[in-house]
């Protein structure tokens, strides 16, 4: 058992009466890193139980992703999306939790480096989520935008704002077209909501509020490398999508893969071109591994390879959970489960209950129960799969409203959010459309890609 869990300088942090009571529970001790849908679930259902669990983050907040696009898209403010973990995890005795981020792991100490010391732990679980894939293109790395955080929604936020305003000072059409052309590559749940999102934004901001400007000069184009949007959703949910898409007016290219991109013009690989300054990279994700054991690492997918219990291939006391973890164990999913967050749910349930049965000749391996997909492309536009269940509209588009609305972390932020909508669907008008924080674009730079390299 772990019996010092911190070193000075974080122990310090840590009030006497508080400290002396966490320490004094004679119980092994679970260090959770990463507070996502994983993180955070292991955290409730371990609290109460025979633990001492420590939630590790760089961020102080959960941010529920699903909702980052209306983020970003002026839907929602970034308080509506986002809940603090200590007043998760206030209440729980047996839990605490630290702000720092992981730098290495030590699984022969049993200890995980951070940038402010040495962590001990009897049990680690892993939940650091993933990070945007570019499949090794560094100049387009450097100069598209990207979907994971808050403080990039922000950005889009911001870019696409300033981006109106600069247009209208702008007296050559195709410099303005330019300006207004907005890019998304990946015709995923996430590229799919956020088109439409800004669809919307033409047909109605742009229009009413931008009125020296012609609104049909603000294009959205929506690029993909498949032949079809929504590639994990049933055929039927496919076409409703891209039917869905192309009613907002959202232009829709299959079968195109992006090569370059120098903040102006955009490449394919066919060699045909696009003029735009706005490129929204939301077209892949990899594993965010953390160095120190790097041969459980799958290579093409940057996840680390877990058994039927989610334990990490060649430890004894280290877990994976959600878009890190990748498994072949299960037969259904033999490249396996999807990175989605009844996935990353599902699983912390299942090693919780194991941690607690303690012996593991009692443990219970991990079922994937698939609960279906969902995305929105607009008002009262959605599609739904449930089984054999395919449909959209806005029966769909309700029941894509109710999950996402009682899935949100907190009691205020689901009223925040319930009220937000309510405002932007009677009166179809966004709320948030302030730049308080301009977004900088990098300047382009220099050099190839390089093939096959992690970004």
């Amino acid at each position: 058992m772990a019996t010092s869990v911190f070193n000075e300088d974080i122990c310090m942090n840590m009030s006497t009466p508080d400290r002396a009571a966490f320490d004094a529970l004679d119980h092994p001790t679970v260090v959770v890193v990463g507070g996502g849908f994983a993180g955070l679930e292991m955290v409730h259902r371990l609290a109460g139980k025979p633990y001492k669990v420590i939630l590790l983050d760089k961020n102080n907040y959960h941010c529920f992703q699903p909702l980052l696009y209306q983020v970003a898209t002026g839907s929602l403010g970034a308080d509506s999306i986002a809940h603090p973990f200590r007043r998760t995890v206030g209440p729980m005795h047996n839990v605490i939790y630290r702000m720092g981020e992981v730098l290495r792991v030590r699984p022969e100490e049993n200890c995980v480096d951070t940038d402010h010391g040495c962590v001990e732990y009897d049990h680690l679980v892993l939940a650091t989520g993933t990070v945007t894939n570019f499949f090794g293109n560094r100049q387009v790395a450097e100069q598209a935008m990207q979907l994971k955080s808050i403080n990039q929604a922000l950005d889009i936020r911001s870019d696409f704002l300033q981006d109106f305003e600069a247009a209208l000072y702008l007296d050559d059409e195709k410099e303005q077209r330019q300006r207004l052309n907005f890019v998304i590559v990946g015709g995923g749940p996430s590229g799919v909501e956020l088109a439409g999102a800004l669809a919307e934004i033409r047909k109605t901001i742009v229009k009413h509020e931008y009125r020296e400007m012609h609104n049909e000069r603000m294009q959205i184009h929506l690029v993909d490398t498949n032949h079809a949007v929504l590639a994990n959703f049933s055929p039927k949910a496919q076409r409703l999508a891209l039917k869905y898409l192309k009613q907002l007016g959202v232009n829709v290219a299959f079968g195109q893969q992006v090569t370059d991109f120098d903040g102006a013009t955009l490449t394919f690989k066919d060699g045909s071109t696009m003029d735009t300054n706005t490129v929204i990279w939301t077209a892949g994700v990899k594993g965010r591994p953390i160095p120190g054991i790097e041969s459980a690492v799958e290579e093409r997918s940057g996840r680390y390879k877990v058994d039927a219990f989610n334990q990490v291939l060649g430890t004894r006391n280290i877990y994976a959970l959600g878009d890190i973890a990748q498994t072949t164990a299960d037969p259904e999913w033999p490249r396996g489960h999807p990175q989605v967050a009844p996935v990353a749910i599902q699983q912390a349930k299942n090693l919780a209950k194991n941690l607690i049965r303690g012996n593991v000749q009692n443990w219970k391996p991990f079922v994937y129960r698939d609960k279906g997909s969902m995305a929105t492309i607009g008002r009262y536009k959605a599609v739904v799969d449930i089984g054999k269940l395919h449909f959209g509209g806005p029966v769909a588009w309700f029941m894509w409203l109710f999950v996402h609305l009682m899935s949100i972390v907190g009691f205020r932020s689901r009223v925040m959010v319930l009220t937000n909508w309510a405002w932007k669907y009677l009166s179809w008008k966004n709320t948030i459309r302030l730049i308080i924080r301009p977004y900088v674009r990098k300047p382009a730079m220099t050099g190839e890609p390089v093939e096959g390299e992690s970004v």
